[in-house]
């Protein structure tokens, strides 16, 4: 049976004035890099010790996602999952929108975003980072050809074999991104084999709730929703992805608790580590955790279906964006372990925890790119027929 698709036909206000929100917060971020730019990085709350700030918990997180939003197109491709063939187009078409975004506040937070053509045109292959302009561009290109191949009816028998080389790369892309962390021996808390296998389980989590709630709004402007029954499956597979994710978690402070160069810097993130401690207990176990995974198994049938997924998901977003900015600022904050079992004392407050208060420039910035993938979504839905038809029609009739 053949699937028909349809772009965005929506003409309520609600869809203009979403539109008119992000681009507004857009070009707020814009703005921001600009006067990042001119006035240089001392306005930011970066300093010599922290050089990647809240503009890169913002980056990551969208990357991450980009690779676990192809999820759905995966499954139906690979699996053959046929009852999410449907949202396949959809899939592709979020997971370039948030690499893009992504990568947009990257070089955006590089303070000289022209110098990216000397990262374009000269190599250093002994760095994860020139890898990753290869495993980033390569997943645009590998994600637009599976869609073209969707498109496109006499190519939709190589489907298959598009989408086997995309999820392939995809684990690539999220591993080197793990690798940029694991790779770090000066900073012991990330100096670990761990990182891994971490990002891409996070990747698969954060991923699977974007574009669950990414279907909502989208269903909600142009009533092409996705059908419950795939919907909640969806958010079982979300519920089994943060059960795997909440192992490797513990794993991953168990063995740096054992290992005596990163005891200190796990027990400060644990126990004494201030903001950093309430955002990984309050924020990552219990609202990324805790909450999520009562509202997929233990909560009642009664349950409005709809605040259900939402909350469950964007619960999800909220602690993983708190699990990256600890893991990324905390890892920074802490002093380096130059000379094990010595104290270091001077001038350059070597051997003290750095503070770190993000300034309104970096939440501009990152905002600003989760604005541009909003923005992405809408102006591409509205040109190419990506929301599949009888979603529509199923929806309705229930």
């Amino acid at each position: 049976m053949s699937q028909h698709y349809r772009t965005l036909t929506a003409n309520s206000s609600s869809y203009f004035v979403l539109v008119l929100a992000l681009t507004a917060l857009a070009l707020f971020g814009l703005a921001a890099a600009h006067y990042m730019e001119s006035e240089g990085h001392w306005i930011t709350g970066m300093n010599n010790q922290i050089v990647w700030g809240l503009p890169h918990v913002f980056a990551i997180s969208l990357i991450l996602s980009a690779s676990g939003a192809l999820n759905v197109a995966s499954m139906a491709s690979l699996f053959g999952k046929t009852e999410y063939s449907a949202w396949s187009r959809f899939s592709g078409l979020l997971a370039i929108s948030l690499l893009m975004g992504g990568l947009l506040v990257l070089v955006l937070d590089l303070g000289r975003p022209d110098r990216l053509i000397v990262a374009i045109t000269h190599y250093n292959f002994k760095s994860i980072f020139a890898w990753n302009i290869f495993l980033y561009t390569g997943f645009i290109v590998l994600v637009a050809i599976y869609l073209w191949f969707l498109f496109e009816r006499k190519m939709n028998q190589y489907v298959k074999v598009a989408g086997l080389f995309a999820f392939g790369w995809r684990f690539i892309l999220t591993a080197g991104t793990g690798s940029i962390f694991g790779f770090i021996v000066a900073r012991q808390f990330y100096h670990s084999a761990m990182m891994i296998p971490l990002f891409i389980v996070l990747s698969l989590s954060l991923g699977t709730s974007v574009f669950i709630l990414v279907t909502q709004i989208v269903g909600r402007l142009s009533g092409s929703f996705m059908k419950q029954e795939i919907s909640f499956s969806l958010l079982r597979l979300l519920g089994l992805l943060l059960a795997l994710e909440g192992f490797l978690i513990c794993a991953f402070y168990l063995t740096g608790l054992y290992s005596a160069a990163r005891y200190d810097v796990v027990l400060f993130v644990l126990i004494n580590g201030g903001i950093y401690t309430f955002l990984f207990w309050a924020g990552q176990i219990v609202i990324g955790t805790v909450v999520p995974l009562g509202l997929i198994f233990l909560a009642k049938a009664q349950l409005n279906s709809s605040i259900r997924l939402v909350s469950a998901t964007v619960s999800k977003m909220i602690g993983s964006f708190c699990l990256l900015y600890v893991m990324v600022i905390a890892g920074q904050s802490y002093p380096q372990l130059m000379f094990p079992g010595k104290q270091i004392r001077s001038t350059f407050f070597d051997g003290v925890v750095v503070h770190y208060a993000p300034s309104w420039p970096e939440l501009a910035l990152g905002m600003g790119g989760v604005a541009v993938v909003g923005i992405i979504i809408l102006v591409v839905t509205r040109v190419l027929p990506f929301l599949p038809v009888e979603e529509q029609r199923a929806q309705s009739s229930q």
